[in-house]
């Protein structure tokens, strides 16, 4: 599978035909400039052809330090990575002076490139189009990302620019076709063939880019002292020993009634859905100062979603006295977050590298939680011994009997009760039934659902007509 990457100044329209083109609103798009910071890569498809496609951001001058600069690199990087580029003009704006300049560094880069001229719907389109050719680097091609117009011109373009990458071997297509088969299969077993999906959230500045660049070992992520500096919710693909992993980072979560900004609300609601689509958050902390009101709200939410969580305490480096102040935040965590009572706390620091390798462990090993299954003789042993120490209340007179529990599914572990006056049930059991399940199968940092089911009575119904 061969890679592109678009490359365009601020505002051309690049994250749209990235959406376009990987089938979902993967990445943010707004009507102001600079929305998109880091790269973005996603599983293009156009026609029979299938690639990898990188969003990046507008291309803009500024200092090597500057976050101009540093979002340059990222785009730099991105050209190094492809196998060809889209160079996007706006055809409505015309040519503008930056595109000549980035057209000129685009030909040093001596890859493959194709002229895309966005945004060429009605007559000011069709006028920038023509003017493009301007820009010495062959025809362009006209297409509007957002109405989906000129594709098969582009698919024409691309099977052009790279013609031994797009002339697909006939065993190709056929291991295609099985891995999209294989990919379909669904199932609530732990499948260590499938890429293991891991969200990092956390207050803004708390660390996020930097960590997960150190746990993939490059400056794959824009990082800076600057608040608010990712926006989108970047997917990143890689191995750790034998496991497929795809680790989501996520802007800065502030509470909602701080926020006012546009761009803020709609890149917290893209980490959000990140978390939501995860199986295992990463909850990340700053460790000096832990446990703020947001941070529980967090680790709340993703209790709620039924995800398996992981916090980790980051800027570790920066902390005196860590043993006392470790026992401390795990005591802390375990008494603030008894919904996913013994969730793991890890200290890092995506700085120096510190607990990089403990976290992953804990990870893994939540995960592995998540999924479990225990077996329904094994439940019911655990239950009789557990009504016997403690039955549950009576109610007006009336004792509650409960006959027995079975699991109905993993991801996270969801037990049924059944038995008589279950309606009548009181909460203050239902966690003692929850807590008893937790701590005698083992399942810290994940949360339990229990349901209710009362069993029907045969005879009410007779009962009823004799009344």
């Amino acid at each position: 599978m061969f890679t592109i990457a678009i490359i365009g100044r601020p505002n051309v329209g690049k994250s749209t035909l990235f959406n376009r083109l990987v089938g979902k609103k993967l990445a943010l798009v707004d009507d102001q400039p600079g929305v998109t910071r880091d790269r973005r890569e996603g599983e293009a498809k156009l026609g029979d052809l299938t690639f990898t496609i990188i969003d990046t951001a507008g291309l803009e001058e500024g200092e090597a330090l500057s976050l101009a600069g540093r979002m340059r690199a990222q785009t730099e990087a991105a050209i190094t990575q492809a196998d060809a580029i889209f160079f996007m003009i706006d055809a409505r704006a015309g040519i503008m002076p930056d595109d000549r300049f980035f057209a000129n560094l685009l030909r040093r880069a001596d890859k493959p490139l194709i002229l895309l001229a966005n945004k060429a719907e009605g007559r000011g389109g069709g006028a920038g189009a023509l003017e493009a050719f301007e820009l010495g680097l062959g025809e362009p091609v006209p297409l509007s990302a957002e109405h989906g117009d000129g594709f098969a011109e582009l698919y024409a373009a691309i099977c052009e620019a790279l013609p031994d990458l797009t002339a697909e071997e006939p065993e190709a297509a056929e291991a295609a076709e099985a891995k999209t088969f294989a990919d379909d299969e669904d199932g609530s077993e732990l499948d260590i063939t499938k890429a293991l999906r891991i969200a990092i959230i956390g207050r803004p500045n708390a660390g996020k880019s930097t960590l997960l660049n150190r746990i993939l070992g490059e400056d794959r992520l824009l990082t800076g002292p600057e608040a608010g500096i990712t926006r989108d919710a970047i997917g990143v693909d890689f191995t750790w020993g034998e496991r497929k992993l795809k680790m989501f980072d996520t802007a800065g979560l502030r509470r909602r009634a701080r926020v006012e900004d546009k761009l803020e609300k709609l890149a917290g609601a893209d980490g959000l859905r990140a978390a939501r689509f995860a199986e295992v958050v990463v909850l990340l902390i700053d460790a000096t100062i832990p446990f703020e009101k947001q941070d529980l709200t967090l680790a709340d939410l993703v209790a709620r979603e039924g995800r398996a969580l992981v916090i980790a305490l980051n800027k570790w480096d920066l902390v005196e006295d860590r043993g006392t102040l470790l026992r401390e935040l795990r005591e802390e965590a375990a008494r603030l977050l008894r919904q996913v009572s013994g969730v793991p706390v890890v200290p890092v620091s995506g700085v120096s590298g510190e607990g990089i390798a403990a976290l992953m462990e804990a990870i893994f090993r939540v995960h592995e939680t998540w999924n479990k299954r225990i077996s329904t003789a094994k439940l019911n042993r655990w239950l009789a011994s557990a009504l016997e120490t403690t039955p549950p209340p009576a109610v007006a007179g009336r004792r509650i009997k409960i006959r027995y529990i079975t699991q109905l599914r993993a991801r996270p572990p969801y037990f049924v009760v059944f038995g008589n006056q279950l309606d009548h049930l009181p909460e203050s059991y239902k966690r003692f039934l929850m807590n008893g399940l937790r701590q005698t199968f083992d399942l810290p940092g994940v949360p339990i659902r229990l349901s209710t089911k009362t069993s029907e009575n045969p005879y009410a119904e007779r009962r009823s007509k004799r009344g």
